[in-house]
């Protein structure tokens, strides 16, 4: 086997608001070892050939996160995009539909506002930690495997954004909560301990929430722990329906 080194043509995206007024396209030539992903082959632009490069990136085992970016057009997490994937020219772009700190990196503050805004924790009418009594004999909130199964799923999304780059929705809405949030939220509405999916399905029914969603798809097709968000915002639909349709029968915490 031949040791020479593949060369690859990798074009960067470089934006400095301070600076610039419209992005650029920046070309590097980078000399890349077997095995590599898009990840590497940013890391050596920045170790270098340019240190100026701003970009996101921390544990490089596809659990963080942080390293999403558009690599020839498509949502991806860097860390796990391998360079043989692609030919000899490689673009790497922000995550669309984001704000542009710099460069490749993105404005996630608006995401997260719409991550809290679905309530992401366990919600107890009464917390047994009040009643310590009985706290030996009641034990903790235990769960079926069958139970755990029900919400397990979407449990699994480590915010890589990508989902909410690769939405059409939220390329023209904005406001739209977005696939993350809404199976978030489903998520703890499955979840066997939860009380409180009546105030997420209220966040559910507002505007931009989860009937602006088209089922185009496109969150599911690029989620690479393959939560499916699609699907859990189309359960979320049907259970905000039946929620609102209980409300008409009993008041809210009726019997």
């Amino acid at each position: 086997m031949s040791d020479e080194k593949k060369t690859i043509k990798l074009e960067i995206t470089r934006f400095d608001p301070d600076i610039d007024e419209v992005p650029k396209t920046e070309e590097y030539e980078v000399p890349t070892e077997p095995g590599w992903k898009v990840l590497d082959a940013v890391n050596y632009v920045k170790d270098n050939l340019d240190p100026s490069l701003s970009h996101r990136w921390s544990c490089r085992m596809a659990v963080c996160g942080s390293c999403g970016m558009m690599v020839n057009g498509e949502p991806k997490l860097t860390c796990k995009t391998s360079l043989d994937e692609y030919g000899d020219a490689i673009k790497v772009e922000p995550l669309a539909n984001f704000p542009v700190v710099r460069d490749l990196v993105v404005e996630i503050d608006g995401f997260m506002d719409k991550f809290k805004s679905v309530k992401p924790w366990i919600i107890r009418a009464k917390e047994r930690a009040e009643d310590m009594e009985n706290l030996n004999e009641r034990g903790t909130y235990s769960q079926s495997p069958d139970e755990l199964s029900a919400f397990k799923q979407f449990s699994m999304c480590i915010n890589c954004l990508l989902c909410y780059s690769a939405c059409p929705v939220v390329a023209n809405e904005p406001e739209f909560i977005g696939p993350a949030a809404i199976a978030l939220g489903h998520r703890y509405n499955t979840d066997s301990r939860d009380e409180g999916a009546a105030e997420r399905n209220d966040v559910f029914r507002g505007e931009g929430t989860v009937f602006s969603c088209s089922f185009a798809n496109e969150c599911s097709e690029v989620c690479p722990k393959n939560v499916d968000p699609a699907s859990a915002v189309n359960q979320a639909k049907l259970g905000a329906v039946v929620d609102w349709a209980k409300g008409l029968i009993l008041p809210r915490g009726g019997a």
